[in-house]
Order: C-alpha cells, then sequence, then structure tokens
C-alpha cells in the first residue's frame, strides 16, 4: 500500500505526524524508489522482444500466412516472384502490425523476412537480367577479374537489402533493422572479396569475417556510448548490433585460428578457454552477453577435452556441464561486482562513457 501526499499532509493536520516525521517518510520513499530505478538500470539487460502473448499468436499467423503465400506463388509464377511478394506482404504487414499496432515480436519478425526476402529478390533480380556474370554490351573480357560472377551478383543483392532496409527503418524504426542492414553490408563486403580474390587462405576469410565483426561491434558500441543509462531505443539497436557481431568475431577465432572443436589437443583447448575468458572480460566490462553466449558451447568443447585428457573418461560429459553451469550461475550472480572490479581498472575517461556508468563507483 502506498500513501499519498494528501493522506501524509492529513495525518500531519490532525496531529498523527509531526512535520519531521512527514519529510523522514517523504525522504525515505524517495531514497527506496531512487534505489530501485538505480538497480533496474544497472541490471540485466531490458529486451523489449515481447508485450504479451497476443505478440506470439500474430507472429504465428505472420509465419503461417507468408509461408503458405510463398508455397503457392513460386509454385505458379517461380522463385523469383515469390521472394518479391514475401517482401512486398512483410512491408504491408508491417504497415499495421508494426507502424500502427506496434507489437514487437511481430515487428522483428517483419524486419527479418523482408530483408531476408529483399536480399533473395535482388540476387535473383539480377541474375535474370545478366545471366552470364556480366552486362551483354560489355566485352567479354571486361569483367574477366571476377572468375566466379555469382560472386558479385550476391554482393549487388546484399547492397540492394542494405539500401531497402535503411528504407525500413527509416519508414517504421524498428532497432533490428539496423543489425539486419548491417548483415547485409557484411555479406556484401565478404562475397565480393572472396569473388574479387578466391584464393583467399583459410586465416585471411576468417579474419575479413572478424574485421567485419569487429566493424559491428564498434557501430553497436557508438549506440551504446550515446545512451549509457540505456533509456532509449538505442540500447535496442546496441543489443542487436552485439547479437550480430559476436558470431562474427568468435565463429572465425575459434574454426579460422584454432581449428574448430574437433581432434581437439590439451593446447588448442586452452586457447580456446583463453579466448572464451577473455571475451568474458570484454563482455563484462561493456554490460552485454551475447559473446558469452557465442562461445559458449566452445568452452564447453575444450574444458570436457582437459577433464577427458586429465583421465576422467565416463563422466566427462556430465561434469562438463555441471562446469558450464556451475560458470553461468556464477557469473550472473556476481556480474555486477566483477563489473565494479574490472571498471575500477580503467580509466575513469572510459568508463563514464560506457553504459551504466554508475556500476564503476562503490555502492
Amino acid at each position: 500500500m502506498t500513501i499519498s501526499e494528501q493522506t501524509l499532509d492529513r495525518a500531519v493536520a490532525e496531529g498523527i505526524l509531526s512535520v519531521e516525521q512527514a519529510n523522514r517518510l517523504r525522504a525515505l520513499e524517495a531514497s527506496e524508489f531512487s534505489d530501485a530505478v538505480n538497480e533496474d538500470r544497472q541490471d540485466d539487460e531490458k529486451l523489449r522482444f515481447i508485450g504479451g502473448f497476443g505478440d506470439i499468436f500474430v507472429t504465428l499467423g505472420i509465419g503461417l500466412f507468408l509461408g503458405s503465400v510463398a508455397y503457392f506463388v513460386q509454385a505458379s509464377f517461380g522463385t523469383a516472384l515469390m521472394w518479391t511478394v514475401t517482401a512486398a506482404l512483410s512491408w504491408l504487414l508491417a504497415e499495421f502490425f508494426t507502424r500502427k499496432r506496434r507489437m514487437a515480436l511481430p515487428s522483428i519478425a517483419l524486419v527479418l523476412s523482408f530483408v531476408g526476402a529483399a536480399f533473395a529478390a535482388a540476387t535473383f533480380a539480377i541474375e535474370t537480367v545478366f545471366p552470364t556474370g556480366r552486362p551483354s554490351w560489355l566485352p567479354e573480357d571486361a569483367l574477366a577479374f571476377l572468375q566466379d560472377a555469382k560472386g558479385w551478383m550476391i554482393a549487388s543483392g546484399a547492397l540492394g537489402a542494405m539500401g531497402l532496409a535503411a528504407l525500413h527503418y527509416w519508414r517504421f524504426r524498428v532497432p533490428i533493422t539496423i543489425a539486419a542492414g548491417a548483415a547485409t553490408a557484411c555479406a556484401a563486403v565478404i562475397a565480393l572479396s572472396v569473388t574479387l580474390a578466391p584464393d583467399l587462405t583459410l586465416y585471411l576469410r576468417s579474419a575479413l569475417v572478424i574485421v567485419c565483426g569487429v566493424a559491428v561491434f564498434l557501430l553497436a558500441m557508438r549506440y551504446d556510448m550515446a545512451d549509457t543509462e540505456r533509456l532509449t531505443r538505442k540500447t535496442d539497436i546496441a543489443f542487436w548490433l552485439h547479437l550480430l557481431a559476436a558470431p562474427l568475431i568468435v565463429q572465425p577465432l575459434m574454426f579460422g585460428f584454432l581449428g574448430g572443436v574437433s581432434d581437439l589437443d590439451s593446447q588448442r583447448a586452452t586457447g580456446i578457454l583463453a579466448i572464451f575468458l577473455a571475451l568474458g572480460l570484454v563482455a563484462i566490462i561493456i554490460d552485454r552477453r551475447a559473446f558469452l553466449v557465442s562461445a559458449l558451447a566452445y568452452a564447453g568443447f575444450a574444458f570436457g577435452t582437459l577433464i577427458q585428457r586429465s583421465g576422467i573418461q565416463e563422466q566427462a560429459t556430465p561434469a562438463t556441464l555441471l562446469a558450464l553451469g556451475v560458470f553461468v550461475l556464477a557469473i550472473s550472480a556476481f556480474w555486477r561486482p566483477l563489473r565494479h572490479a574490472a571498471l575500477r581498472l580503467l580509466p575513469e575517461s572510459l568508463t563514464r562513457r560506457l553504459p551504466h556508468p554508475l556500476a564503476s563507483k562503490t555502492t
């Protein structure tokens, strides 16, 4: 039960409370409210992901509707038109469920279906116009450096989808749209690079993907540092960008430079765990858990390998799962103290620009 200001004033007028007691009550209430606000702002990443079960119901309907329409259009008119119709319907549905109804989960689903369908439609359209990989009016050797013509088609389709994603964000302002556009930009860069240099080694391709991931990460941090209290749409944009950046950085690190998780030896397993801990430190400092989630499975394989190398065979899997569970629970329980400790080691000029700057102070 909350006592209103009018009730406090009446209590003072009738002699139930003194003026000093009433003011102390007000100060206590204001202090508790401030602590609750600070607790909420510094705690877990808040996701504007779902507004209610109605969001799930509508998203299910969107999936059924778009899927069935796509099936009939493809059966009657072909794949290229199927993607075009899917993109168009996704936009039209967004006019109602996103722009008018402001439904979170359906909006996310419609963004993904629109950008994905737009990418496929643009790629098919380019392939239809230039079936040989080059315009007919160009000399045969004009694009000879493109050894794989489909590479530049994919890159062009991705750039087209990126432009349409920008238009979609201008119209609907759905936070995940920025990440979808960034994904198409990364796809364009990778496809074009592989096309221009098909003989790239695995290490160079992995490095290229990491560069894309770092670029997305820096963009995410720009949005994060523009909203350190995580109160506006910018924090949602940053969340989806971090979710994209994490696998772009983690996957090539693990596969390109450490050879993945097959036939692990103790040295590679130790390297994976070292990378996992480094990524975990970055996650704690920036107060984002995407890197930990992306690398958690690799850490499990590496830890399981070390357990097996130690002579424990039968209990290796349950022991690994137990260790991962303990780690996740422990880091969740002590997330804020760990941030306190990590941020104290950084310059104040940097910590005050990071999300939740109050977490760098002793409370």
